[in-house]
C-alpha cells in the first residue's frame, strides 16, 4: 500500500518507520530537513510538500502539533490532492471540535477519515507498541485497522468521529491528576520519615496503587525503570501533558462537565512548564512538590 505520512516529529518518525517495516511504500513530508533525512534513512521516500506526498496515495497518515495545523493541511493540501477513495488517518492529539469538523469536511468530499490519537510515548512509537483510540464510522475504522496495527499493539474503536480525541484527552487528564497525587504522596511520606522504597512496597500492593506508581514511578531508584532514573529526560514531556490538560479542561467547559482535579492538574503543570521544565518528563513535577 502507498501511504503518505505528514508530520515526522518524535512520534511520527518512529510511526512512519514501522509502516516501512510492514512493507508499505511510505512517502513522507515534514517542514524539518532533519526529520526528512531520518525518514529517508528509515526507508521512506521524501516529498517536497504535503500535497506531493498525498498524490496517488492509498492512505494518508498525519501527526501534527495542533488542531489548526490539521485543519490547514487537510483543507489546503490533502483534500485537493488525494486520489479518489483515499483513506485519511489523523493521529494528532487535537481538540474534539476540530477533529469532527475536518472529518465532516472529508466526508463531504467523498473521503473516509478517522481521528486516531495515540497513547504510549516516543519509545512505543519507535517500538510499534502504541495504543490507538479511533473515532469514525465502522467502515472507516475497518479500513484503518490494518494500517494502525502496523504501528501499535492495540487499536480500539471509540465510536463516531471525534471520539478518539475524547478518549485521549479524558485518559490523559486522569493520568495527569494521578501523577500529581502520586508525587504528593511520595513527597509527604518522605517528610513524615517513611523510606520511599518502603512506601512504594506498601502502596503498590494496596488501595493507593496506580499506573503512575507501579509502571512510571516518579522517584529514581524506586519501582521499574522510568524517566526519573534518567534525570526526567525522555518519556512524555511536561509541555505535552499541559497541552492535553488544556484540551481536556476546554472540552469540559463546552459540555458543562465538572473537572476540579483536571483543572488543578492543569494549573500545577502550567507552573512547572513556566519554570522552564516544559521539556522534562511530566513526572518531574515531584521535584516542585518536594520544594526542589
Amino acid at each position: 500500500m502507498k501511504i503518505a505520512f505528514i508530520g515526522l516529529g518524535n512520534m511520527g518518525g518512529g510511526m512512519a518507520a514501522n509502516l516501512v517495516k510492514a512493507e508499505h511504500q511510505v512517502v513522507a513530508f515534514d517542514l524539518s530537513e532533519a526529520a526528512l533525512t531520518h525518514a529517508e534513512e528509515a526507508g521512506c521516500s521524501r516529498a517536497t510538500s504535503a500535497a506531493a506526498a498525498v498524490a496517488g496515495a492509498d492512505a494518508v497518515v498525519s501527526m501534527l502539533p495542533a488542531g489548526k495545523h490539521v485543519d490547514m493541511v487537510y483543507g489546503n493540501e490533502v483534500f485537493g490532492s488525494a486520489a479518489p477513495g483515499a483513506l485519511f488517518l489523523d493521529c494528532s492529539t487535537i481538540d474534539v471540535a476540530t477533529a469532527r469538523k475536518v472529518i465532516a469536511a472529508a466526508a463531504s468530499k467523498g473521503f473516509e477519515m478517522v481521528d486516531a490519537p495515540v497513547s504510549g510515548g516516543i519509545a512505543a512509537a519507535a517500538g510499534g507498541t502504541l495504543t490507538f483510540m479511533v473515532g469514525g464510522t465502522d467502515s472507516a475504522f475497518e479500513r484503518a485497522r490494518p494500517i494502525l496495527s502496523a504501528m501499535g499493539k492495540a487499536v480500539i474503536h471509540a465510536g463516531s468521529a471525534g471520539n478518539g480525541q475524547a478518549a485521549k484527552i479524558c485518559n490523559n487528564m486522569l493520568l495527569g491528576a494521578t501523577m500529581v497525587a502520586t508525587c504528593e504522596a511520595f513527597a509527604m511520606a518522605e517528610k513524615l520519615g517513611l523510606d520511599p522504597q518502603t512506601f512504594y512496597d506498601i502502596s503498590s500492593v494496596s488501595s493507593g496503587q496506580s499506573w503512575s506508581m507501579t509502571s512510571y514511578c516518579p522517584l529514581p531508584g524506586v519501582g521499574p525503570q522510568s524517566p526519573a532514573d534518567n534525570g526526567y529526560q525522555g518519556g512524555f514531556a511536561t509541555a505535552l501533558m499541559l497541552k492535553d490538560l488544556k484540551l481536556a479542561t476546554q472540552a469540559a467547559q463546552t459540555v458543562d462537565a465538572s473537572v476540579p482535579m483536571g483543572n488543578a492538574a492543569e494549573a500545577l503543570y502550567q507552573i512547572l512548564a513556566s519554570a522552564g521544565d516544559g521539556g522534562r518528563d511530566f513526572s518531574a513535577i515531584i521535584e516542585m512538590l518536594r520544594g526542589k
